[in-house]
């Protein structure tokens, strides 16, 4: 699937001021400074449709991006560290939760995972959270290109041993760097071949 247009529609920190329209909607989230502005810029080939910053926590809204004029990109507010009041964070994780257990359009979350590292505690369960909650989620590997494809793939594998040990299978994985593009078609076609099937 090729994305020809990506309109920003609406930014707020309310779930009932999502767009009501009932097109699919697929989410992005992940912990700060994953890489998730870009991975979106990257996938929508905007230099600045999604904010960027070296600060961590910089997205705070629900934000929504009608797509190809026929399903919603949502870019959520990251989870985890981020440089703001203990407040303002417990705001964050009630805005995410009334998202998910409210948001019906939604029929996959992206949840991504920085392949420089060992699993997250956090990472891990936040992903149990959605599979308690029956959300449907990927996970996508960023900044593959921030180091070597050998160490990408044994990092990766760790993950997949870390995963089973909670999971029957391994959930559906892609990988990505919003640098060198590794990833955009193989996560628009998925995208596009969910869209189908609906």
């Amino acid at each position: 699937m090729k994305i020809n247009t990506a309109t920003f529609v609406i930014s707020n920190t309310d779930v009932k001021k999502c767009p009501q329209e009932k097109i699919p909607e697929y989410a992005f989230i992940g912990r700060s400074n994953v890489g998730k502005s870009s991975l979106i810029n990257m996938l929508t080939n905007h230099k600045t449709l999604a904010k960027t910053s070296n600060k961590p926590g910089k997205t705070q809204l629900i934000n929504h991006f009608l797509i190809n004029k026929e399903w919603f990109l949502v870019d959520l507010p990251g989870y985890g560290y981020a440089k703001v009041s203990k407040k303002a964070r417990s705001k964050f994780q009630d805005l995410i939760y009334d998202y998910f257990s409210k948001r019906l359009q939604l029929v996959c979350t992206f949840v991504l995972i920085d392949s420089r590292h060992t699993p997250q505690k956090i990472d891990l369960e936040f992903m149990q959270f959605l599979g308690e909650n029956n959300i449907p989620f990927s996970i996508i590997f960023t900044k593959t290109d921030k180091i070597p494809k050998t160490k990408v793939t044994k990092n990766i594998n760790v993950y997949i041993k870390s995963m089973l040990e909670y999971w029957e299978t391994m959930p559906h994985y892609l990988i990505s760097s919003s640098v060198d593009k590794t990833g955009k078609k193989e996560i628009t076609d998925y995208i596009g071949g969910i869209n189908s099937s609906l």
